[in-house]
């Protein structure tokens, strides 16, 4: 039998990527988070979230901060 991948939920992947759900959510309205929409809920496959942070996508969404 194939081994299925499981969906994870916000909380799961911010948890796996260790950051807040609050970037993720930021992630999810900018449209750069590799994301599916099911019903409500925002689940994610966690090979997809991993591809794009190693591609240095994450890197490119995050807020830019001006240091003075």
């Amino acid at each position: 039998m194939q081994n299925v991948e499981p969906w994870y939920s916000v909380e799961q992947i911010a948890q796996h990527l260790g950051i807040s759900k609050e970037t993720i959510y930021r992630w999810l309205e900018k449209g750069k988070l590799p994301a599916h929409r099911i019903g409500k809920l925002w689940k994610f496959k966690p090979s997809e979230v991993d591809d794009w942070v190693r591609k240095g996508q994450a890197d490119q969404s995050s807020e830019k901060v001006e240091l003075r």
